[in-house]
């Protein structure tokens, strides 16, 4: 770890901190003119698999924002590719799989024995982990092996989940040796990056609140659970964190990740409370707050810190990833909001 004692990594554990940090998704995005001109030059992919460019692309968009943990440019499909299946970036489409995954011969194909090629993602850690030094934690990230593989079978973005839901209901074979390949991977795959100097590892399982609290946890929750325990051995920090999940949070709960990332959809108490106030929690303001006006905003940034009663282990965030055209000016003032107003609170919640 390169910054074991910043105000990130303490929260993470549920120390106390003199201000709640915070960190936002997407911090790094189309929002930001920096990253647009970037854009002009390199594919997302090119920049991914270019370590002085994502991780350039990394340290400005956290030195812009003067938040408390830097995550990783990269893209959560990179694991796709190094076990045979490709995939590019459609215009207005987003990530496009080419031969969506369908049947059990294409799952026994899959290939879990080249996490190595992906070694670039820890290299871009490396470059950024020296620039910061303990300055600023940095964070790794992964797909959660439900979201990558609805990904793969649907082919792209999905309404209904009609294929993934069918593989998991009519060839449980097929999607038991699928969710097991995507752990392999991940495992290998994360546990590289920490290698390379991240502090913490982020799960997005931005796809599994379209399950029900049965299918999580007879589909989805054993696979998590294990890549998370397999996480837990680097020493490092997981946060888990999930789209409309609300009624899910209880069972998320049994991976064992040290954070739950929450969206905006439960107000951040009540979603404490679900999780029993054990561990961390990460979140949780609509992004589409940040085009208010600056009262508004930091009107709703007291509410979810006063939601958190100062208690240690928030870490605040967006619900979801920043959207393009966000005003960066709103982006920079909610970082002040949270600095300005978390203070009133954390006294009362190092003596909890």
């Amino acid at each position: 770890m390169s910054a074991p004692n910043s105000r990130f990594v303490r929260a993470c554990r549920c120390q106390p901190v003199d201000v709640t940090p915070i960190w936002l998704m997407r911090q790094a995005g189309r929002y930001m003119a920096e990253y647009r001109a970037v854009r002009k030059q390199y594919s997302i992919l090119e920049i991914c698999k270019t370590p002085e460019i994502a991780a350039e692309v990394t340290i400005t968009a956290a030195e812009k924002l003067d938040v408390d943990a830097a995550i990783i440019f990269a893209d959560l499909l990179l694991p796709l590719e190094v076990m045979g299946l490709p995939f590019h970036f459609s215009a207005g489409e987003g990530p496009v799989v080419e031969q969506p995954l369908r049947t059990k011969t294409a799952v026994d194909a899959l290939q879990t024995d080249r996490s190595s090629e992906l070694g670039y993602v820890a290299e871009s850690i490396r470059r950024v982990v020296k620039h910061f030094g303990e300055k600023l934690p940095v964070i790794g990230f992964c797909g959660a092996p439900f979201t990558l593989a609805s990904y793969m079978i649907e082919g792209g973005g999905s309404r209904n989940y009609i294929h993934t839901k069918k593989m998991m209901y009519t060839n449980p074979a097929a999607w038991q040796m699928l969710m097991e390949k995507l752990v392999e991977v991940l495992a290998a795959y994360s546990a590289d990056q920490v290698q390379g100097g991240a502090d913490a590892l982020q799960i997005f399982d931005s796809w599994v609140g379209c399950l029900g609290v049965e299918d999580y946890r007879q589909y989805v929750l054993p696979h998590t659970r294990d890549l998370v325990q397999r996480l837990q051995a680097t020493g490092v920090p997981i946060i888990y964190f999930g789209t409309d999940t609300a009624t899910l949070l209880p069972a998320m709960k049994e991976t064992g990740a040290q954070v739950m990332g929450v969206d905006w959809r439960i107000p951040l108490d009540e979603a404490w409370r679900e999780l029993d106030h054990e561990g961390a929690i990460q979140g949780n303001l609509d992004p589409v707050l940040l085009f208010a006006d600056q009262e508004q905003l930091r009107s709703r940034t007291e509410i979810i810190l006063r939601q958190a009663q100062g208690r240690p282990g928030h870490i605040f965030n967006l619900g979801h990833g920043i959207l393009p055209e966000t005003p960066v000016d709103n982006v920079r003032a909610l970082v002040d909001f949270v600095r300005e107003l978390s203070s009133k609170y954390s006294a009362s919640g190092a003596a909890r």
